[in-house]
């Protein structure tokens, strides 16, 4: 790589992003300390929008940065005289040298003392194919216009990267406004090192469990209120469903021992440094029981000092 005083225009080496140029010749001072976050996934996930999400939270931003150049990126980034203390990076499929280089160029960075955060994303098959036919956008992937053989392909190339990411987010049911809520709390939270989010989500196995769940429980041995024609069409939270289900008493001794299991869990979640944890509450259809659980565990465990979100996923779907 050149130096930037080999280039007649400096700009060519610093960007369009209008970072300071480096003071060479001088060692920084300043401690690795600061984050490195990078946005990946599925094409049509919603990187775009994770990385304006991220820009708002103070993040310095860049898209489709090739993974080569990440590390003389942060050496920049160091040697800089304005104050950039976390940056975040989408890098994907769109970068051919990616797959092959970012193992090596993440240990390095993580060796180094970089705190380095990798978001996944991901979306089901129909959510994606939707999405792409929405805005008639070919997939960078897909040969001879077969939008799912690309998903595929992609999917199975990025499955690595997936399991090492700290944070995976199934974008299928999220518009843009509910994605950006969810980055917000997952990186507010875990930067300034505020109480542990808690966030509890309802779902129906019809549907597949959620992929972000940490935790999951399956509340199918409570009694249907889908078989009781009066509560059919409502879900969990109306007051009928949820008297239903309460009367059992089973119902109860689960809510108060699953909470006083949560309520231990948390504490040593946070030790480890774990600052969001998802708990899924899964029953045939999402609809009623898991739906009830989810608002009642809520309540239970809105006594503590946890951020909690509560989110039905499946209690409209059939």
């Amino acid at each position: 790589m050149k130096n930037p005083d080999q280039y007649e225009n400096k700009e060519d080496w610093v960007g369009k992003k209008g970072l300071p140029l480096p003071k060479w010749g001088k060692k920084s001072s300043r401690k690795k300390n600061f984050r490195v976050t990078i946005v990946s996934g599925l094409s049509g996930s919603g990187k775009s929008t994770a990385i304006k999400a991220l820009e708002d939270l103070g993040f310095f931003c860049v898209d489709n940065l090739p993974v080569l150049l990440l590390p003389k990126f942060l050496e920049l980034c160091q040697h800089s005289s304005t104050e950039i203390s976390k940056v975040a990076l989408v890098v994907d499929i769109r970068e051919k040298d990616f797959l092959k280089a970012y193992p090596k160029v993440f240990k390095s960075l993580k060796k180094e003392g970089y705190q380095l955060t990798t978001l996944f994303l991901e979306s089901s098959d129909n959510a994606l194919v939707q999405r792409f036919s929405e805005t008639r956008r070919r997939h960078p992937l897909a040969e001879e216009d077969s939008i799912l053989e690309g998903i595929a392909k992609e999917r199975e190339k990025l499955a690595d990267l997936k399991q090492l990411a700290d944070k995976v987010i199934d974008t299928s049911s999220y518009n843009v406004h509910q994605l950006k809520k969810e980055i917000d709390s997952y990186f507010q939270i875990s930067s300034e090192g505020k109480e542990m989010v808690v966030t509890l989500v309802s779902f129906g196995y019809r549907h597949g469990i959620p992929v972000e769940a940490d935790l999951v429980m399956d509340v199918r041995f409570l009694p249907n209120p889908y078989f009781i024609e009066e509560l059919k069409p409502l879900s969990g939270s109306d007051p009928k469903v949820t008297k239903f289900v309460l009367q059992q008493k089973e119902a109860t001794d689960f809510l108060e021992r699953f909470s006083k299991l949560i309520n231990f869990l948390i504490p040593r979640y946070q030790r480890e440094g774990k600052a969001y944890l998802t708990i899924a509450i899964g029953c045939t259809g999402g609809r009623h029981r898991s739906v009830t659980i989810a608002n009642q565990l809520k309540i239970l465990l809105s006594k503590n000092n946890y951020s909690l979100n509560v989110r039905h996923r499946d209690w409209n779907r059939y």
